[in-house]
């Protein structure tokens, strides 16, 4: 595209979002469907995603985008746009997204025109941008997490000149309303009620890759879930980094019972909360509100008080055990889940018998299990007394024991009995059981027909296995 043409565009471009990524969407797609034109053929596009629930979500939107300007999506990484949507929450993992970044140079070679973008969280790290633009001149696209909203504009500035394209933001305060997104499940969605954290945990890069908390307005997430709702939505998940330290007009417990209270709405759900934010407002309205599901995934990371207080989780472990029993006597049949890091600097036997100790008494559902990794920009990165690797790898074997032992005789306690189920896809090692879960987030497997998914069924819990049950449709099959 000439200079001048190109100039008339960006010129006619809207200032307002998302006006202006609806103008440059409609750019790209005159060019991308002259190129398919060409090869006879649609273009396509593979959204990969690593790490949370937030990135899962931000891909949903980046896979619409792609959509509108007309990629078809495919699984297989030889597709005409690449996009890795990318986590820094662990170093070895970063390593890792290089050695698969360097296996589609070979791909690129095979399609000179593939056009290769990466965005997400670890490309909030300058180091790591720098070492892409030296290392890795094959990738087209760098953006990060606070303007993954303007795919499409750096998308056309790429395809109209071919040039890479890089537009890292250190912060914002922005938050772009009515962004759509390629919902994987038509029955379920996750919605963002805040974006960033505050808390600034010693071992964790996430307040400086996403920034601090800005939450969005009351209104526009009830408008968000009224309107998934419409659109056959049954279960909503509300996301953020701390979600108990939602701040607007209203509180998050209260936001919680009115999200609950969107007519179809059955089911709703939130990740992940800070022991040290958790309200006994909160704990009251999931006990009084049935559609909330019994579910609390409330990360302990160490039962060492000592421990804690290097990590910056601004509570102890008496706080932590006091908070959990509390939840357990207020919410019958609740699930409590947890993270736990094992093997953080200073971490001393009795530490970690510490931590043991909590997991017998609050006898978690289940628990996310980390070693610690050092997290370059992080204080505990430079932290004395860093733990071997021996040591660290014999204590998280100790941990997984208990946990697992823990978890099967949790979840023991609920066999035969009918439970409601949402049925949610074919299973992937046998496709004569569809897989779905319980209220208490525990997965369930059952035999039944495919056009049962998305619907909240009775299933009899047969067998427990431990993290999973096995069950039969119960007579009355449907429930929703």
């Amino acid at each position: 595209m000439n200079n001048d043409l190109l100039n008339h565009i960006l010129a006619q471009a809207p200032e307002e979002e998302p006006a202006r990524q609806n103008y440059f969407t409609g750019e790209c797609r005159r060019v991308v469907s002259g190129i398919s034109g060409e090869k006879g053929r649609h273009l396509t596009c593979s959204v990969n995603t690593f790490g949370c629930q937030m990135n899962v979500k931000d891909s949903e939107k980046l896979l619409y985008i792609l959509k509108e300007i007309g990629y078809q999506e495919t699984g297989n990484e030889d597709a005409d746009l690449v996009l890795f949507n990318t986590c820094t929450v662990r170093e070895n993992a970063n390593q890792r997204f290089y050695g698969r970044l360097g296996t589609l140079k070979s791909a690129k070679k095979r399609n000179p025109d593939m056009i290769i973008a990466l965005c997400g969280c670890m490309m909030q790290e300058p180091q790591v941008v720098q070492t892409i633009r030296e290392r890795y001149s094959h990738v087209n696209l760098i953006f990060g997490t606070h303007n993954i909203y303007k795919l499409a504009e750096l998308l056309f500035l790429y395809l109209a000149s071919h040039v890479n394209q890089t537009e890292i933001l250190d912060g914002t305060d922005k938050i772009v309303e009515n962004l759509p997104s390629e919902r994987k499940f038509s029955f379920k969605s996750g919605v963002n009620i805040m974006y960033g954290c505050n808390n600034f945990c010693s071992y964790c890069i996430v307040p400086y890759v996403r920034g601090r908390e800005r939450s969005r307005a009351p209104e526009d997430i009830l408008k968000e879930v009224r309107d998934l709702s419409r659109d056959g939505v049954r279960e909503v998940m509300l996301l953020g980094q701390n979600v108990n330290s939602y701040k607007a007009d209203i509180t998050f417990p209260e936001l919680l019972r009115q999200v609950s209270e969107v007519p179809g709405i059955r089911r709703v759900r939130f990740m992940t909360s800070h022991p040290k934010d958790l309200s006994e407002e909160l704990i009251r309205v999931i006990r009084d509100h049935p559609k909330i599901c019994r579910h609390i995934h409330l990360p302990l990371q160490s039962g060492s008080s000592r421990i804690l207080k290097a990590m910056n989780r601004h509570y102890n472990k008496q706080d932590y055990l006091s908070l959990a029993e509390k939840i357990r006597n207020e919410i019958p049949g609740v699930s409590i889940t947890t993270d736990i890091i094992v093997g953080f600097p200073g971490e001393t036997e009795e530490d970690f018998q510490e931590t043991l100790d909590v997991v017998e008494k609050v006898r978690f559902d289940s628990a996310f299990t980390f070693i610690y990794s050092k997290r370059s920009g992080t204080k505990a990165a430079v932290m004395e007394d860093q733990v071997s690797r021996e040591v660290v790898d014999d204590r998280f074997r100790r941990l997984l024991d208990l946990v697992t032992r823990i978890s099967r005789e949790q979840t023991k306690q609920y066999e035969g009995l009918v439970m409601e189920v949402l049925a949610e896809e074919v299973n992937s090692k046998d496709p004569s059981l569809l897989s779905g879960r319980l209220s208490n987030n525990s997965v369930v497997h059952f035999k039944a027909d495919p056009e049962l998914i998305g619907q909240i069924v009775n299933v009899k819990l047969d067998t427990a296995k431990g993290f999973y049950y096995y069950g039969t449709l119960a007579d009355d099959v449907s429930l929703s």
